[in-house]
């Protein structure tokens, strides 16, 4: 807690309920696998990620709730959004974040893989959303759920291939946005950004763009492992299709001589 400087508690300054360990409970403690060395890694409940101490890996927080944002006055740079400035209908935006994730974490089990992934896509979703100016429902909903047919792909087609993932996917982001009640408009876009993210087939809203950079700068150190800097410039150039999503590239793989998987691992 702030002090005075004569050594007095300042009360007119109080500290976030979530994060005073006052209030917390058994289990606001814990551990998570890294999945590149199976290294366990303490985390507290409010921490939104952690590198692992022995492999360098970032491992995002599969517990993390966002539902403090309602109330937080910091939300805006947490989630590149104010929920207190919207209309009164998308009032409900970051509770609905919070069921997504429950929902994808329940799809994917114990699949921390796929669950981290999806996390660290909101992640970049939310940064790009900070420069870009577009429906944050439709961005975090497909960040949250556009792998989510990657566990049926596997098992109906034994493979995790795009073009399956993309025949899978879309039915289920339906049935999970539709038990969560949202609008048909956010629901049927989300399904099509979930059913072309990586091709790029049948859409091309900002929406989309956003979703396609952020799980792009997610998927770099694993697509392009060892790429020198000249040819990953290259890349990132053609590959990216928002201002915001390319210089958050750009920042965080060019203008060094470390690896790529280095850089990541060092700034992700």
């Amino acid at each position: 807690m702030d002090q005075d400087p004569e050594g007095e508690a300042d009360m007119t300054k109080t500290m976030c309920p979530g994060q005073d360990t006052r209030f917390w409970r058994p289990g606001d403690i814990f551990e998570e696998t890294c999945a590149q060395c199976g290294a366990k890694v303490e985390f507290f409940k409010d921490e939104a990620s952690r590198r692992c101490p022995r492999c360098g890996n970032r491992i995002q927080n599969a517990r993390l709730s966002l539902g403090c944002a309602q109330w937080c006055e910091h939300a805006k740079e947490c989630l590149g959004f104010d929920p207190r400035e919207m209309e009164p209908e998308d009032s409900d935006q970051v509770s609905l974040t919070d069921q997504l994730i429950a929902a994808m974490k329940k799809q994917f089990g114990t699949d921390q893989k796929r669950v981290s992934h999806a996390l660290a896509v909101l992640e970049k979703a939310q940064a790009i959303l900070r420069g870009e100016k577009a429906n944050p429902r439709v961005v975090l909903a497909a960040a949250i759920l556009h792998d989510i047919g990657i566990q049926e792909a596997e098992k109906k087609h034994g493979s995790s291939a795009g073009v399956y993932q993309e025949m899978e996917g879309p039915p289920l982001a339906r049935r999970i946005m539709a038990e969560l009640n949202f609008d048909p408009d956010t629901l049927e876009h989300v399904a099509r950004i979930v059913g072309s993210h990586h091709s790029a087939k049948d859409i091309d809203t900002l929406e989309f763009r956003i979703l396609w950079d952020a799980d792009w700068i997610v998927n770099i150190p694993e697509e392009f492992p060892g790429m020198d800097q000249a040819e990953l410039a290259r890349k990132i150039e053609k590959i990216f299709k928002t201002g915001t999503g390319k210089e958050i590239a750009q920042k965080l793989y060019l203008g060094g001589e470390e690896s790529i998987a280095a850089k990541a691992a060092r700034t992700n």
